[in-house]
């Protein structure tokens, strides 16, 4: 182990209002294809199993067709997200 030892803000006390848990799903999707840009660029492609040989990752689908297990994944990226943005004192507003 290098001894680094994560450090995330706290967001234990952050309750969401029901508008702000909407945000979730949207920046969920939004997660998921910022990650697939980057991937695509870099000259991945999809694959049924992810091979970094042969740059094939299962998950270059749109976000609507993956496993709930992998969209979890993104909405919890975005939650937590959410919730360090109003732990550091900033509101989001529409």
């Amino acid at each position: 182990m290098n001894g680094y030892i994560p450090n995330p803000i706290d967001t234990t006390a952050v309750e969401l209002t029901e508008d702000i848990r909407q945000l979730t799903e949207r920046l969920a999707e939004h997660t998921h294809d910022t990650w697939a840009t980057q991937r695509l660029a870099d000259g991945w492609r999809f694959g049924p199993v992810r091979d970094d040989a042969k740059l094939e990752h299962p998950c270059l689908i749109p976000y609507a067709e993956l496993p709930d297990s992998e969209k979890e994944y993104d909405r919890q990226t975005a939650l937590q997200t959410l919730k360090a943005i109003i732990a550091l004192g900033y509101r989001i507003e529409r």
